[in-house]
């Protein structure tokens, strides 16, 4: 007889003198007639003793007896110590799952006793026919009873008002063996004929948080729960007293597994950024596989502060002419759990007076009345601060307004019942008081004429309020899931319906739905949504845009227009569809297409877009064109339709959109297919090109996707612009070779033709007036083909064209000056100092400061300074764009040298009467048609076929006319510069032939036989 012991033996394994802790079985045979027991042979051995384990060395640090077997013969008795329990591989390999003896022989086995380890498993089975009786109860409970270390097992059922569900409970003292768990569960799920059976599992799963005291408010959590066995997804939840929310990742909450390593295979963190109040409660995080999902959870507080301070006073303006200066404010905030210190403060300085509090169910408000000091002239700050256990902070302030003695002023009016007091000038009135179930306040603007303005609603409807705060937690990822985001898009559908006229307190509940769209649409790029909220969404959107939003102003209303089309864009965009082929309500239609080649109709316009992959989404909406921004095509006819295409999923380089609009307007000479610029809130017409069919219908094809619309007008102007484009560029090409030519004469001859005072400034403003021609003409051809730009070279070549011709123009103003004066004042002579000086602040200072105040002038105002289409300023209407920072000033220097060509003409005349007897008529005709030929082109007077242009309307016979002419004579403006300045000026001439003879060798003497007697340009030299 002998006796086979199996101990542990926890030891310090030492090899190559690296150090690890490792577990070690030992197995020990005693002979029959040896006396001595497990405890007595561990015992003898000393807790420093090495023993040789192969080629390693063990030292023994400590021992424990596990389990002890009895084998007489081939017949085994084997037991666990206490506080182990037989291993899952004993149990599904040997049958040995309790804790009776085992009478197998498990020593082949690597794991024979475990030390136990409780684990809580709770789940339910519904039947899917009949009701629960005594037999499946016997049935469920043989199938748990099969899995290892089982102790209690507790099953009620049925329900009482579920007959076919059964619940039921269980101990486990080992660690599950999940697949073998999973096994079981399936096996039941067959035998009992019910729906697949889940459960959940605590104690598998560790959890820890950081800090692991009371979180201070706004400030992180970090948690992490881990396992040692490898599952499938993992997800948290948070439970308070009311509510149970699941955590997605959002704004506040980060959501990773990177944590996973080889000790524990399942990990997931999450990260809770700046967290509040409602984040407070019991965090469970969960592993699942299959239908077995392992949890674990644990309590945070957050050291509370109000998340809301809701402000309000009255009166709403204090009278500060009368007698009464008194003010009640009032502070509300959710009850909390804890109460917090408070202090009220007045214009910075804090107020030790007694308060009054008033505690409800729901909320807690805190009065404080207060004497308004009317001489402080500052405005009148009221200020309350909480203060926590952790003696944070928490303050909200309130801005009284106060009326005093003004010259302008709004009188006291009754509105609806609502009285508005009197109130000064320029200022905007709150009233924070709405009707029964609406939160929120009125505002009413006295203008600066001290008239009343409209009262604009910001009152909404509690519910709405409430579907408000869903909307904002399911972005930050408390509650974003599927469920709760239908819930959203239910409610404000249900708020939406109610909406119908389109004024007042109906805006405002429209404004809040279109908010709570936009919340859903951020938040629907970071949580997957499925298709079954759009029956609710597309009813929503298209009560929204039943009404014409009539009670609010332009600027609001263009504001929620562009909001409302950019979040139900965005939705349509990420909202995943599976089936479904579209959905359809009164003002809106959407509809997908999955094909390679997809033709689809929405309210009536063909859609056509040939794809190789990807899904397109198309999208039809009535009543929102009219509420839609349009400063860049003012005065155009709208189309009623706006339609929206998105493809996703779609890897072509090259889209290609065509669309059918109806014919809308039979009259319509012009058609523009525009698209929605979401950068400047704007129609644009980039990537789209107009096409009328045999009927009449509008055919746009884009290169791009996004809103598209019709625009238009019975006035067209659409010319064959390439002859012009032609023109322009060989105009431009002979300019700039031109003054190339003049630049380089003008520095052979310079010394030679600026001997006089008179010449010198007459040469110094033409060389400026070719230079900045000569650079504008550079920008300018560098920008013929805008769409192949940058933004940012697109702007520079923007700045440096209205740069560039302004200084030119500035320059021209110079040399017509100059030349006035002396004409007119002759024999006082403008100093060479004097000269340089005006000129170069106004050739080089007033053209860089028009530039820059224009632009800093339309950034501040957040208009578009340039216009990408063309890379030059925009026009918008009559007095309304940037280019009016280039047409105002040039046209201000071509009318001063238009009057100076008369002066120049009318001296010419004076001085021809007196040898009217001598001379020819003629001769005085010629010299005026010089004056005009040779200053026309220094003075820019030719720009003034331009202004034409804008005056003409673009019908009229004149029209191409001027257009022609204008592109002719300025094109090529840099040619006339070189004939009048070089070939026409006697000196520069005589110089360039003196030069050419002095290189030849040739008689210099002869040159006066190659010129004529022409005479200066503007004057004799003095």
């Amino acid at each position: 007889m002998w006796t086979k012991h199996f101990l542990f033996l926890v030891g310090a394994l030492c090899m190559c003198q690296v150090f690890s802790q490792d577990i070690y079985v030992a197995e020990v045979m005693v002979e029959s007639n040896v006396t001595l027991t497990s405890e007595s042979i561990l015992a003898s051995w000393r807790p420093t003793i090495s023993l040789s384990v192969g080629s390693n060395v063990v030292t023994i640090s400590s021992s424990e007896l596990v389990a002890e077997c009895l084998v007489v013969g081939e017949e085994y008795s084997c037991n666990c110590s206490k506080g182990y329990a037989w291993s899952n591989e004993v149990c599904y390999n040997y049958g040995c799952c309790t804790e009776a003896t085992c009478l197998k022989n498990v020593s082949q086995a690597t794991s024979i006793c475990v030390e136990k380890f409780n684990v809580v498993i709770n789940g339910s089975v519904q039947l899917t026919a009949g009701s629960w009786t005594s037999a499946q109860t016997t049935m469920l409970e043989t199938g748990l009873r099969m899995m290892n270390g089982v102790g209690s097992v507790n099953i009620t059922g049925p329900r009482l008002l579920e007959p076919a569900f059964a619940d039921f409970q269980m101990d486990v003292y080992v660690r599950l063996d999940i697949p073998k768990l999973q096994q079981i569960l399936n096996g039941l799920t067959v035998n009992l004929s019910s729906a697949p059976i889940y459960v959940d599992t605590k104690k598998m799963v560790n959890v820890s948080v950081k800090p692991n005291d009371t979180v201070k408010y706004e400030t992180n959590i970090n948690l992490a729960c881990v396992m040692e066995e490898a599952t499938g997804s993992a997800g948290w939840n948070l439970s308070t007293p009311s509510e149970r929310f699941s955590i997605n990742k959002g704004l506040q909450t980060q959501i990773t597994t990177a944590c996973v390593n080889e000790v524990y295979k399942s990990c997931v963190e999450l990260i809770v950024t700046k967290v509040t109040g409602v984040w407070t409660g019991i965090y469970e995080c969960g592993f699942t596989t299959g239908t077995i999902r392992h949890t674990a959870s644990i309590p945070i507080k957050v050291a509370p502060l109000p998340d809301v301070i809701t402000m309000k006073f009255s009166p709403m303006i204090v009278d500060c002419s009368g007698n009464n200066h008194s003010v009640n404010i009032i502070a509300t905030i959710p009850k909390p759990e804890e109460e917090y210190k408070y202090l009220w403060s007045y214009n910075g300085a804090n107020d030790p007076n007694d308060k009054e509090t008033n505690a409800g169910k729901s909320q807690i408000s805190f009065t404080y009345n207060r004497q308004l000091e009317c001489e402080y002239k500052d405005p009148q700050r009221v200020q309350i601060t909480f203060i926590n256990s952790l003696n944070q902070k928490k303050t909200a302030t309130v801005e009284i307004p106060v009326f005093r003695e003004t010259a302008k002023f709004c009188k006291e009016e009754t509105l609806n019942n609502e009285i508005w007091l009197k109130t000064p000038a320029d200022v905007t009135l709150i009233n924070q008081t709405c009707p029964p179930g609406r939160v929120g306040f009125k505002s009413r603007i006295c203008d600066k004429e001290g008239m009343w303005q409209d009262v604009f609603s910001k009152c909404i409807s509690e519910e709405l309020s409430k579907v408000t705060d869903a909307a904002n937690n399911f972005l930050n990822g408390l509650g974003a899931t599927q469920e709760v985001a239908m819930n959203i898009f239910e409610g404000v559908k249900n708020s939406s319906s109610l909406s119908s006229d389109g004024s007042g307190d109906d805006v405002a509940d429209i404004g809040a739905s279109i908010g709570i769209i936009g919340v859903m649409a951020n938040a629907s790029v970071n949580i997957v949504l499925n298709e079954d909220v759009f029956p609710d969404l597309v009813d929503a959107a298209s009560n929204m845009v039943n009404s014409s939003w009539s009670a609010v102003n332009d600027t609001i209303r263009y504001g929620m227009s562009a909001n409302y089309l950019s979040s139900v864009e965005t939705l349509v965009k990420n909202i995943n569809i599976n089936t479904s082929e579209g959905f359809n309500s009164t003002n809106l239609e959407l509809k997908f297409c999955s094909s390679d080649d997809c033709s689809i109709n929405v309210f009536g316009i063909d859609v056509n877009l040939n794809k190789t992959n990807g899904t397109m989404k198309t999208l039809g909406v009535k009543n929102l064109m009219e509420k839609m921004k349009n400063d860049k095509f003012p005065g155009r006819n709208r189309s009623s339709i706006l339609l929206s295409a998105t493809l996703v999923g779609n890897s072509d380089s090259d889209i290609k959109i065509k669309m059918f609009f109806p014919d809308e307007q039979p009259t319509a000479t012009e058609r523009l297919c525009v698209f929605w610029d979401t950068n400047k809130t704007d129609w644009s017409s980039e990537g789209c090109i107009a096409n009328v069919t045999d009927d009449n219908q509008t055919l746009c094809e884009c290169n791009h996707l996004t809103s598209f619309s019709v625009l238009m007008s019975k006035s067209a102007n659409v010319k064959d612009s390439s002859i012009l484009d032609m023109i322009t560029n060989i105009g431009l090409g002979v300019s700039i070779f031109s003054l190339l030519i003049f630049l380089f004469v003008e520095s052979l001859v310079w010394s030679a033709v600026t001997k006089t005072n008179l010449s010198h400034f007459r040469h110094t403003a033409v060389v400026n007036i070719a230079v900045f021609r000569l650079l504008a003409d550079c920008s300018f051809l560098a920008s013929t083909e805008p769409t192949k730009l940058s933004d940012t070279w697109c702007f520079t070549f923007t700045v440096c064209k209205h740069l560039f011709y302004l200084t030119m123009f500035c320059w021209m103003l110079c040399l017509s000056v100059m030349l006035v004066h002396q004409l007119i004042f002759v024999f006082s002579p403008v100093r060479k100092r004097v000269f340089m000086y005006l000129s170069s602040i106004v050739g080089y200072v007033v053209p860089i400061a028009l530039v820059g105040t224009s632009y800093v002038y339309y950034k501040y105002k957040e208009q578009d300074y340039y216009d990408r289409k063309s890379c030059w300023l925009t026009y918008v209407r009559l007095l309304e764009g940037s280019i009016h920072a280039f047409l105002l000033p040039v046209g201000t220097i071509i009318l001063s040298n238009l009057f100076s060509m008369v002066v120049v003409i009318v001296t010419l005349v004076k001085t021809s009467v007196p040898d009217s007897s001598k001379s020819d008529d003629k001769d005085t005709a010629k010299s005026i048609l010089k004056v005009i030929v040779f200053l026309a082109p220094v003075f820019g007077v030719t720009w003034i076929i331009g202004f034409a242009l804008l005056m003409l309307d673009g019908n009229n016979p004149l029209y191409e006319v001027a257009e022609y002419a204008f592109v002719i004579l300025n094109s090529f403006q840099g040619l006339f510069i070189l004939l009048t300045g070089c070939v026409g000026e006697q000196k520069v001439r005589q110089e360039v032939i003196r030069i050419i003879m002095a290189k030849t060798g040739k008689d210099t003497d002869s040159t006066k036989k190659l010129t004529n007697s022409s005479t200066t340009l503007y004057t004799k030299d003095k």
